[in-house]
Parts: C-alpha cells; sequence; structure tokens
C-alpha cells in the first residue's frame, strides 16, 4: 500500500468533542503540547458541557476541546473546523454544523447504538445517511473495540479499557497532522506515576491509534503544518 501524501498547510483547525467523561479535555491539552513542541503557533478554546453533572450521552453533557495552529501567528482557535473528533452521538449532534464542507469527521461508531442515538435525540442513525458522506470526509472507526483490542493482554478491567479510547483518538490525529508523541508519553508517564498500569495501557492505546492511521488506507492524504 502506498504511503499517504504529505499536503503541506498553512494552518489547521482540529476539534475533539464527546461526553464530560470521555477525556477531552486531556487530549485537547496534550494535542495542544506536541503541536507547540513541534514549532507551530496556536490557540485553543476548551468548552465545558452546559450543564454540570449532565445525563451521560446527552447533548447537555457535550464537551469539546478546539484547537488552530499554523506555521503563521495565530490569533483565534478558529471558527470553521478541518478536523472533528466525536466519541458519540451527541457530540456529531452538537458540533457537526461547524465542519467545514469537505473536512474530515472521525466517529467512534461504538457510540452509535439504539440507546444512544435515542439520547442524542435522533430517530435514526446519521452514519447512515449518504448526505453526510457527500459532504464531508467520514472515517468510522469502533474506537472503543480498537482499545480493547489493544489492550486484551492486560489485566485492565472493561471500564479501564475504555477509559483509554481518548488516547487512541488522539494517536490517530496526531498520525494525520504528522505531531509528535514523544510528549505525551512523557507526560503520561509522570501523571500516572503510581500506577504504572495505567500509563501503559494509555500508551500502548496512543500508539495503537497512531499505527492504525500509518497502516489502514482510511485516508489518502495526512496534512504537516511547519514551524511558525
Amino acid at each position: 500500500m502506498p504511503d499517504a501524501v504529505v499536503q503541506q498547510v498553512n494552518r489547521a483547525v482540529v476539534r475533539f468533542a464527546g461526553d464530560s467523561g470521555d477525556g477531552i479535555q486531556v487530549i485537547g491539552s496534550l494535542f495542544s503540547t506536541e503541536t507547540a513542541i513541534a514549532g507551530a503557533d496556536l490557540a485553543t478554546l476548551p468548552n465545558y458541557p452546559a450543564e454540570i453533572r449532565a445525563p451521560a450521552g446527552t447533548t447537555y453533557g457535550v464537551s469539546s476541546f478546539q484547537i488552530q495552529f499554523g506555521s503563521t501567528e495565530i490569533f483565534t482557535p478558529g471558527d470553521r473546523v478541518d478536523t472533528l473528533v466525536v466519541f458519540n452521538a451527541a457530540a456529531l449532534k452538537v458540533h457537526l454544523e461547524d465542519l467545514k464542507p469537505g473536512g474530515i469527521l472521525i466517529v467512534n461508531t461504538d457510540s452509535f447504538g439504539d440507546r444512544d442515538l435515542d439520547k442524542a435525540g435522533y430517530d435514526s442513525n446519521p452514519l447512515d445517511d449518504q448526505t453526510l458522506k457527500d459532504t464531508y470526509r467520514v472515517i468510522e472507526v469502533d474506537i472503543s473495540t480498537q482499545v480493547r483490542r489493544a489492550l486484551e493482554d492486560t489485566e485492565l478491567s472493561t471500564k479501564e479499557k475504555d477509559r483509554a479510547k481518548n488516547f487512541w483518538a488522539l494517536g490517530l490525529v496526531s498520525w494525520l497532522y504528522h505531531r509528535p508523541l514523544d510528549p505525551t508519553v512523557t507526560w503520561t508517564e509522570g501523571k500516572f506515576s503510581k500506577r504504572p498500569e495505567i500509563a501503559a495501557a494509555n500508551i500502548a492505546s496512543l500508539k495503537a491509534g497512531n499505527f492504525f492511521g500509518d497502516t489502514v488506507e482510511i485516508l489518502h492524504e495526512t496534512y504537516n503544518v511547519e514551524k511558525a
């Protein structure tokens, strides 16, 4: 399989969105650190749920983190989004309108079951709508399943494994934009120094997402933003 073509771009806007318990702010901050260390200028916009302790899976509980980064001076976190990562149906419903036509939409299909759709207020699965795929470059990935597979040899519980899905998504987006993983690995080892098994799981998940992008033909091109 030929390598993806690397497109040089002056700037990009990326948004992660999911439930408040999905670790969105964590990976948004880590992606920002990766980007800063790579030398790009950036501006960020953390966005917290509309309600404190909103029911999981509802639009009121959606959390997001947006970053605009570029090779020139960046003054705002951006308006229209180039790449949107959604961890559940509610996040898609809240944030899809901000994705540019032709933009990249990465979807965790494991959180688009009937109950998830009902909580988000969908009458039918939006991923079955051809209009969505005609408007955006949709990447459907069973992220939770991929994480469990990557961590199947560990002694962690299923719940603990599922908590690493944000790192898997970070690994994939880091591959897409050629961001270095080392800053995230270092942070993770320090953050979970008293629970090395959790650190190892998050790092394994991060690298699995990165490897997935590198080996599965999901896009024919990746993007690189030069140093500012």
